[in-house]
């Protein structure tokens, strides 16, 4: 029986053809049609308008107006089609049984196609954040799709030279582009804007390019519906090449083999990366759920100011020793994915939980799966004597702990899947949740003898009492290994951590969290990728990597970040070797990890200790002793590495794994550098009313950026500041840049979308509950002070002056310390009185206090040697927050409610700022009306009654208002 003669057949150029006419067409006629009746709209940007800028920029062709967006948007739609038949017939024509590349193409092209619809849909002027996060995926996605695409091309042929040099010439517009954006936003020149448009619209022609090359590829490929062999009235789909016949003829049967369309699953460990990115996304969920552990149960003690009981769910992380019963064990060796799923489940989906002590209840169960899970991959791979696959899983570890810390970079060091984030907060662990879900189902580990018999392995370690692992110190590699592990979660968990340590104030000497974090998360990759490529240098790195801790404790400034870049490389260079000396004790792989977490949990109790000493059992001990917590973790990491063997550098330059990591470290890199572009600050801070030289200032305690109910409230304190048109205020109890507060800076999203300079205050490495200071002002100097506190808790304090309207004003933040030493607190008075006296610019005090008013400390606070005065007198509510000044026009005072953001109100105060000739040293307590002050100096009205978002005016029910 012959070949069934096709009842249909198409060629693949008429995909690849209808794929460039429909895209080009689609921003051809919205080009068309805005030039026609909206061109002065279209090219008017927030500087300039026509004859300034002359040709408009894509998205405000595509979505601005009316009718051409809604052609625009019927064309795209068109070449959906199109696009997913040209993903798959690329995948055909361009599949390799050997390479990863068809399937990386496939689906960076599926899912950029996606991100397509997102920008093209999402507009804008709909939701410019979301517009802007689309379009940043998308030209990221571009990368691995020309990559893949142009590597499969034949060797040698035109068609992969013309796609190489459009891929080239596509990422080299990116340069002019970027320059010519910040031509636009920052610097403002005319004309830049336009010049920007030429190239985003060169974009998009190089991109529709690159995709048209297909119409090349394709000419010999085939889409066939034929009968089927077996029964006439059955079709079947056949996909092939045309090739010649014996006669001459074309023959199209052909097949392509669905084995080679969909290929087996290797059953080597990382072969696929799909596997890799299914072990990242593992690692990644890990540390989400292992930082967020800390994070929430900080909240308790943080309200029963003490320890609190709950505490004691720091014991899930003794989890691995559980692993020492049977019937756990068999379950867990034998289902390892299981154990994933169980971890995020509990870890990540706590989130649905709103009871605070459930949640942290249910954190505690995942962060046990979570180590659980660790433990037996660890001892499956470890089990399988394969050097390459242990190295490829600590590096995949340190991968997903490095898109952990860019998950942070970009969500302004909250990780978006915590617990503690939810819809209202800016985060989506449910996302979280769902992608969590499906790669733990998806792990793959290598099978061994421990997973299938773990009753023999019992057995069998019995019997080998003097092997291997007993030859071997497991104490000394459990105690390298926890405090690995301990030093990743204190120092690589957010990018900005060992900036904020080095960190002095301004002027700058040094770097700052953005964009100075890409770095950081450059040099972890840059570690990380040349650990796995040749790890035999670890001892001669572990030296540099113990000098640069040394740096980064003694110095600041630049110094200090470069011995932090040098600990960071070492800490992300040394994981193959870590991991493959506790992969040694794959048999007594509980009682190892068990003493690691041991170890790890007392130094992450010293790190809290140093900071929290007088609220802990034995605190005095460890007050601010960074240097033993700091230096115990590095010598007993250098420790482990100068007991390690030499390690061949052969098995580490194996091509097969190198490149494939090669392109994730790529990929870190370039997705960093956008979101640092991204996150930059190219607006100048404006005062709310500069006309009326007027600033408003507050002081507000915000306990750690937790609410009342164990959310984050970032998004709240933004709101509160913003409507309260603050032009600068002190933030207290700020300092969250340590594993108990989730390694965090509270500062970071205020200080960007309010558009304010930030002074982060003493660093978390000078052991004070922080402070920090926020300005609608350039701030032109800034010192940080420990005020003395010989028993008590440190106070800290930032001294800086401000730029306001031309004149040089000081802004003093200060926190004292507890009720209980009231030595302390006489001598923070004295030093703080002293620092106030010593300037004779304008003033004003925010600060925490803890004094009555009128009484004890408070005379020395408002007295002659300070020159200060206090905002309102008659004020007799207070205890905590102060607001004091001098040679300034007070004009209003009010009090805030706090809702249900944290357990202290805003205290804000308004000032009229004189010309330095007009200095005032005068005061009255003369309280006017509210109709006799200016509008613009008024407070705004939305507080008053019931107030908005839980806030509004209290204890006076309305704010008071004075004349000098």
């Amino acid at each position: 029986m012959g070949i069934p003669k096709p009842v249909l057949q198409i060629n693949a150029q008429c995909i690849a053809i209808a794929h460039t006419v429909c895209s080009s067409s689609a921003f051809l006629a919205a080009l068309a049609i805005g030039y026609t009746l909206h061109f002065e709209k279209i090219v008017r940007n927030e500087h300039y308008g026509y004859p300034d800028e002359w040709f408009p920029s894509v998205s405000a062709t595509i979505g601005d107006r009316y009718p051409e967006r809604s052609v625009f948007q019927i064309l795209i739609a068109l070449t959906s089609g199109p696009r997913f038949l040209l993903l798959f017939f690329t995948y055909v024509r361009l599949y390799q049984p050997n390479s990863s590349l068809p399937k990386v193409a496939i689906i960076s092209g599926i899912v950029r196609t996606v991100t397509c619809g997102g920008w093209v849909y999402i507009t804008s002027g709909d939701d410019h954040d979301w517009h802007d996060i689309f379009m940043i995926a998308y030209i990221v996605l571009t990368l691995p799709w020309t990559i893949s695409v142009t590597k499969l091309s034949p060797p040698g042929s035109a068609l992969k030279k013309y796609r190489k040099y459009t891929a080239l010439l596509f990422f080299g517009m990116l340069f002019p582009l970027i320059y010519l954006f910040i031509e636009h936003k920052v610097r403002r020149i005319p004309g830049s804007y336009s010049y920007y448009a030429y190239c985003e619209w060169s974009l998009i022609v190089l991109d529709v390019a690159f995709d048209a090359w297909s119409i090349k590829d394709f000419k010999d490929l085939y889409l066939e519906v034929r009968p089927s062999d077996a029964d006439d009235e059955f079709f079947s789909l056949n996909f092939g090449v045309q090739a010649p016949t014996e006669d001459g003829k074309s023959n199209s049967g052909h097949k392509i083999s669905t084995e080679k369309l969909i290929p087996r699953r290797s059953t080597e460990f990382n072969s696929s990366y799909i596997q890799i990115v299914i072990n990242i996304i593992n690692s990644y969920l890990f540390w989400s759920i292992f930082t967020s552990l800390f994070l929430c149960i900080w909240y308790f003690p943080l309200w029963f100011m003490g320890i609190s009981g709950y505490e004691v769910v720091i014991v899930s992380s003794f989890s691995p020793i559980l692993l020492l019963n049977e019937k756990i064990k068999s379950t867990a060796y034998s289902a390892p994915n299981r154990m994933r799923l169980y971890a995020c489940l509990f870890g990540v989906g706590a989130c649905l939980i709103p009871d605070p002590t459930l949640r942290l209840l249910s954190i505690s169960v995942g962060n046990s799966f979570a180590f659980i899970s660790l433990t037996t991959e660890i001892s499956l791979i470890g089990s399988t004597r394969s050097v390459s696959a242990i190295k490829s899983y600590a590096t995949t570890f340190m991968l997903g702990l490095t898109l952990s810390s860019i998950s942070k970079f970009a969500y302004w060091t909250n990780n978006p899947v915590w617990p503690i984030m939810n819809d209202k907060t800016g985060g989506f662990p449910k996302t979280g949740l769902l992608i969590g879900l499906i790669s733990a189902y998806y792990t793959v580990i290598p099978t061994s003898t421990i997973a299938a018999k773990p009753k023999e392995l019992k057995e069998s370690s019995e019997k080998s009492k003097a092997g291997s692992t007993r030859s071997k110190s497991y104490i000394l590699t459990s105690i390298g290994f926890g405090a690995y592990m301990f030093s990743l979660l204190a120092m690589l968990t957010d990018s900005s951590t060992m900036i904020l340590w080095v960190w002095s104030g301004y002027p700058t000497n040094g770097p700052s969290p953005v964009p100075h974090g890409a770095v950081t998360l450059a040099v972890m990759c840059i570690g990380t990728y040349c650990g796995f490529y040749n790890p035999s240098l670890f001892k001669t790195v572990s030296v540099f990597g113990a000098i640069g801790s040394l740096m980064l404790y003694f110095f600041s400034g630049w110094l200090g970040y470069f011995g932090a870049t040098l600990y960071t490389f070492w800490l992300s260079y040394i994981s193959p070797v870590c991991f493959e000396r506790i992969s040694i004790h794959y048999k007594n792989i509980a009682k190892v990890m068990f003493a690691a977490t041991g170890f790890m949990t007392i130094l992450v109790l010293m790190h809290v200790w140093v900071v929290a000493y007088a609220f802990v059992p034995g605190g005095p001990l460890l007050r601010e002793r960074t240097d033993i917590v700091l230096g115990s973790s590095v010598l007993s990491i250098c420790l482990l590495m100068y007991k390690a063997p030499p390690i061949d550098p052969k098995d580490a330059k194996a091509t097969k794994y190198v490149a494939k990591f090669g392109n994730f470290v790529i990929s870190f890199l370039l997705l960093s550098a956008i979101i640092a572009f991204n996150r930059f600050q190219y607006e100048v801070p404006k005062p709310y009313h500069p006309n009326s030289r007027l600033v408003t200032a507050g002081i507000w305690t915000i306990h750690f950026g937790l609410d009342n109910d164990m959310w984050a409230s970032e998004y709240r304190m933004r709101d509160l500041i913003r409507d309260a048109e603050l032009d600068v205020v002190g933030l207290l109890e700020s300092d969250t840049e340590r594993i108990i507060m989730g390694n965090r800076d509270l500062t970071q999203r205020i200080a960007e979308e309010l558009n304010m300079y930030a002074d982060f205050g003493p660093g978390p490495n000078k052991h004070t509950w922080g402070a920090a200071l926020l300005s609608k002002f350039p701030i032109l100097n800034s010192t940080h002070h420990l005020l003395p506190s010989p028993v008590g808790e440190l106070a800290p304090a930032i001294h800086a002056t401000l730029d306001m309207y031309g004149t040089l004003v000081d802004v003093v933040v200060f926190h004292s310390g507890q009720e209980e030493d009231e030595e302390d607190r006489r001598l923070q008075s004295l030093e703080l009185q002293r620092i106030m006296g010593s300037s004779d610019r304008p003033m004003i005090l925010l600060s925490y206090l803890v004094t009555t008013p009128l009484e004890g400390n408070y005379n020395t606070y408002v007295s002659d040697k300070s020159g200060m005065h206090d905002i309102d007198s008659s004020d007799d509510d207070r205890w905590c927050e102060y607001i004091l000044y001098k040679k300034l026009k007070r004009t209003g005072y009010a009090r805030i409610s706090r809702g249900s953001i944290t357990d202290t109100e805003l205290q804000v105060g308004k000032f009229v700022v004189p010309h330095e000739k007009d200095y005032l040293d005068g005061y009255s307590d003369v309280k006017v009306p509210e109709v006799w002050i200016n509008k613009d100096k008024r407070f705004p009205s939305i507080f008053r009654g019931e107030g908005i978002g839980e806030h509004r005016y209290h204890v006076f029910d309305e704010p008071r208002y004075f004349i000098h």
